[in-house]
């Protein structure tokens, strides 16, 4: 069990565990839930601190819950195999607040900012907690880590580029500007938030139809393609043209759900344009992929614009966990 580690992505509503072998990154077995960070944070609040629990206790217990569920699946003893946690846990509602690492920021994760733990005899794992990285302006938590296996893993190929836009699509997606090993800069983009509140929760719900937001027809792509032309103007004028495209029967609601996608994502992709010196990585992985690599396309954008398949992203987590682990017991 020597060359075991516990993988863990924790997010504000997601919970992922995975036991992998750190000499070739292969994964042995996984649990996932939806006792994210905030949950448990909120469960802590109700339930731990008033019995006098401490709240970096109580997130140990919940991870010793989910370290006994995989080590039954995998019907194995995991007692003293450490564990890597990236995500939320070290955020302010998390196990506990770890600062931000800054800018500029090593590819090698020389510069991350990370709390180690010995193991405890009701806890036998060490523990590292990776926390995030700042710029002037922006925070991510996660992301770098992806990014950081990402790297390397491209370089091992031999198609790590000098410098590019390392674009991660999701709810609050990313593009992060890294050039020669270093990440200079990223900015966060509330796409896919912005989607699902206008979607759902605005005077546009009733202009939608997200039912079938999987149906990539000729009709649907050309509604797409124009939310996409739409985003040269201003944006808070044209979300309202949602509601007079279904008033006065332009669109279908389900194609005006692709206009309204198409609005959003052409709004964060359009400034690329005029970024020519610089190469584009789109990364998959979430339902949000084919709506940017159809945007990537409709922009002309595709040829600077390298494509990671999801399965390499889902690696690339477990690979940045694997150096920054591998980096902190070289300083302990």
């Amino acid at each position: 069990m020597s060359n075991y580690l516990l993988c863990c992505d924790w997010g504000t509503s997601f919970f992922r565990l995975r036991l992998i072998n750190s000499s070739d990154y292969r994964l042995i077995e996984e649990v996932t839930s939806h006792q994210g960070i905030a949950s448990i944070f909120n469960s802590w609040k109700a339930t731990g601190e008033r019995a006098g629990i401490a709240r970096e206790q109580f997130f140990r217990d919940e991870l010793t819950k989910q370290i006994a569920a995989i080590a039954h699946k995998s019907g194995s003893n995991l007692d003293q195999v450490p564990v890597a946690v990236s995500g939320m846990a070290s955020s302010s509602i998390g196990m506990e607040e770890i600062p931000y690492a800054s800018l500029p920021f090593a590819m090698d994760g020389s510069q991350a900012s990370i709390r180690h733990f010995e193991a405890r005899e009701t806890f036998p794992h060490e523990l590292i907690l990776i926390s995030g990285v700042k710029s002037q302006e922006d925070v991510m938590r996660g992301e770098e880590t992806q990014l950081i296996g990402l790297s390397a893993l491209l370089d091992s190929f031999g198609n790590r580029p000098k410098e590019a836009i390392f674009i991660f699509p999701g709810t609050h997606s990313k593009h992060m500007y890294v050039r020669d090993q270093i990440l200079q800069n990223f900015e966060t983009y509330m796409t896919g938030e912005v989607f699902n509140l206008m979607a759902s929760a605005s005077i546009l719900k009733d202009s939608v139809d997200i039912s079938a937001f999987n149906d990539f027809s000729e009709d649907n792509l050309k509604a797409f393609n124009l939310g996409l032309k739409e985003a040269n103007d201003p944006l808070l004028n044209r979300l309202f043209t949602v509601r007079t495209n279904q008033l006065f029967g332009n669109l279908t609601k389900q194609q005006n759900a692709f206009f309204l996608s198409g609005l959003l994502i052409g709004s964060e992709l359009k400034p690329l344009q005029e970024k020519e010196e610089w190469q584009l990585v789109l990364c998959s992985g979430t339902n949000l992929f084919p709506f940017y690599q159809q945007a990537i396309q409709d922009l002309n954008l595709s040829e600077r614009t390298t494509v990671i398949p999801a399965e390499l992203i889902d690696k690339a987590a477990i690979v940045g966990q694997v150096i920054l682990f591998q980096n902190q017991n070289l300083k302990v």
